[in-house]
């Protein structure tokens, strides 16, 4: 009976333990929490914010590598000319850095697209490229922009690497030998004729009537310099 009693009291006790609630969170536990949630959100924040400074950073140095590759294909355009003094500027040239540059940032950008997160840039260099290719392509083309000089500027190079080819390629072919001492022949005697045109014009103007072409006739230019196996003058 004594021992039927305990057992009751004793589950009564647990009943009104079980009752009891738990205690609240004091002002102390809610601040030490808020601190922490806080730290955690200022964490995630400054990670963010570092990850968008690396990506614009990337952005950037992606810009400035394009830039760089266009004007080195501008100047390398120019290393097959046969002469340093053959050397002057060509609008070409400089449109079809654009062509070759806008296709880089294309292509390099599709290869390493998983390194470049950003879809709106993305977008925009990929449609500035295809701006920029047609736009100086259409420039190429049609020679718009190119003049009386700027047209004879670009063709001294263009007659230099005819020169070089011609003059340096290994041709055993006497007949062959022979269209290359006179294409060498021809180039040198154009070029000379259009560095006088340039000076000429430059200094004078344009020819533009019958009356000044006949008081103004281009000299006549005669080159020796050929083929060496060929060519007299050595």
């Amino acid at each position: 009976m004594t021992d039927d009693r305990f057992a009751g009291d004793r589950a009564a006790a647990d009943e009104r333990n079980d009752l009891v609630e738990e205690p609240s969170e004091t002002a102390a536990d809610h601040s030490d929490r808020n601190a922490i949630d806080g730290d955690q959100t200022v964490d995630d924040e400054g990670s963010t914010s570092a990850m968008d400074d690396r990506m614009k950073k990337m952005y950037w140095r992606f810009g400035a590598m394009i830039a760089t590759s266009t004007a080195a294909m501008f100047v390398l355009m120019y290393f097959n000319t046969y002469e340093w003094d053959h050397v002057q500027w060509s609008e070409t040239r400089f449109y079809m850095a654009f062509v070759m540059g806008s296709t880089m940032a294309v292509i390099m950008l599709l290869f390493m697209i998983g390194m470049y997160k950003s879809r709106v840039v993305n977008a925009a260099i990929l449609g500035a490229a295809v701006v920029i290719f047609a736009s100086t392509l259409w420039l190429v083309r049609s020679q718009t922009t190119v003049q009386d000089t700027s047209y004879m500027r670009a063709m001294i190079p263009h007659h230099s690497i005819a020169i070089l080819t011609s003059e340096r390629s290994e041709l055993t072919d006497l007949r062959v030998l022979e269209l290359a001492d006179e294409i060498i022949l021809a180039q040198r005697r154009e070029i000379a004729e259009m560095n006088w045109l340039i000076d000429d014009i430059a200094d004078n103007g344009e020819v533009r009537t019958e009356a000044e072409l006949e008081a103004r006739p281009v000299p006549e230019f005669t080159v020796t310099n050929g083929r060496d196996e060929l060519s007299d003058g050595g």
